[in-house]
């Protein structure tokens, strides 16, 4: 007999993770493997932020919560949204859960009925389509080529549009381009939505604060006000302060389908851990000099990945506005062979080939929706990237 549903058949494992277990393997038997699949900060947490979760939970800080959050998170993220993007939410506008992943996932079952359809503009992120699918929608992939600096625009977005679309994702900057969105890029793209009310936005502002080349961040609720009411904002803690394994996101948006969520929640993990919540109240309203810290050393490796890859005939990059990744293309690549016959047919067997033979883990770009491409993570040292060119720079000069 089978132990697995059936909805699971149409779901695949993330390919960031497969990436870097397949790294991991190979450490396992002794081989010297650079693991720049899975993307995180490679920066401890603040200490601020750590002294704060250690303060809660010797003063017992450490029962249930409420579903969507204790009321000072739930006040603190609301402040973030006032003081940062512009933004008008009380705290009985937002909600939290375990990582941003679950947010988009509670926003989904809370949503999708059979076949509905949600747009994803490609690349995008890995985990976007698979949890489409899994509860039941159809994702929708609009190819957003490099040309456009792989942004969504209003004529692909109309051409997508169909009865049955009930989201369209957007994901800035994106995961893995780095693809920043303009204020007037989301007001063209807003005014394509203000035809179609049966449109549910998701915006994805989980790396808002990881800009470079002096851009400042605009979030598609300030861009496009009159569309608040169909409009989700999703973020978390993870990527600006560092804290991926702390587990916190949040969002903010109409109050129906906030409700819906917090009842998934609370039918589901409860709540949130309540030691996290107090280390996010700390990490929103206390200093912020690390972040901009971060966001600096982010760029430098940005820049020191862009001027390596440049260097490498038969790869190109397009510099990433925002982001730590580097979504590198590799069309030249195709068709031919490497040292040991194998014809590198499509960016999966590109990346299998660095991986076996550069010994640098990479995510192809078949998992982004968007060929022939491959991510690397840049949030690691200056000194392991270097490592990493010089390896992957060896490995591409041996294909014929």
């Amino acid at each position: 007999m089978s132990y697995v549903a059936s909805r699971l058949s149409v779901v695949k494992p993330s390919a960031s993770m497969a990436a870097s277990q397949a790294a991991k393997a190979l450490r396992a038997k002794g081989v010297d493997v650079i693991d720049l699949g899975l993307g995180e900060p490679d920066f401890p947490t603040p200490h601020h932020i750590i002294d704060a979760a250690h303060f809660a939970a010797k003063a017992g800080q450490t029962l249930y919560t409420a579903a969507a959050g204790t009321p000072e998170v739930r006040e603190a993220i609301a402040g973030k949204f006032r003081r940062e993007n512009g933004l008008d939410y009380t705290a009985d506008d937002i909600v939290i859960a375990n990582g941003a992943k679950q947010i988009i996932f509670n926003a989904l079952m809370a949503t999708l009925e059979t076949g509905d359809e949600a747009i994803l503009p490609a690349p995008y992120f890995v985990s976007y389509p698979e949890m489409v699918k899994l509860l039941g929608g159809a994702p929708v992939v609009v190819e957003c080529p490099e040309t456009t600096g792989f942004r969504l625009t209003p004529a692909l977005l109309e051409k997508a549009i169909t009865p049955r679309t009930k989201w369209l994702f957007l994901n800035m900057p994106g995961n893995p381009s780095g693809a920043v969105y303009s204020q007037s890029d989301l007001k063209a793209l807003g005014a394509v939505l203000a035809k179609h009310p049966q449109v549910l936005i998701l915006s994805d502002e989980i790396y808002e604060h990881i800009l470079f080349d002096g851009r400042e961040f605009v979030s598609f609720g300030k861009a496009c006000p009159e569309l608040k009411d169909r409009t989700l904002i999703v973020n978390g803690v993870s990527k600006s302060y560092a804290m991926t394994g702390w587990r916190v996101g949040y969002a903010a948006g109409p109050a129906p389908l906030l409700k819906a969520m917090s009842t998934i929640q609370s039918q589901s993990c409860t709540s949130v851990c309540s030691i996290a919540q107090a280390a996010t109240v700390a990490a929103l309203n206390g200093p912020q000099d690390e972040v901009g810290r971060f966001r600096q050393a982010f760029e430098r490796r940005r820049d020191l990945v862009v001027d390596g890859i440049r260097k490498i005939n038969g790869l190109t990059l397009s510099p990433p506005d925002g982001a730590f990744y580097a979504y590198i293309g590799c069309a030249s690549l195709i068709g031919r062979k490497t040292p040991k016959g194998v014809v590198l047919d499509d960016d999966a067997a590109v990346s299998n080939y660095l991986l076996n033979e550069g010994r640098v883990a990479s995510v192809p770009g078949v998992a982004y929706g968007l060929s022939p491409y491959f991510r690397i993570s840049t949030a690691t040292s200056e000194e392991v990237l270097t490592e990493a060119i010089s390896r992957i720079n060896a490995a591409v000069a041996q294909v014929e």
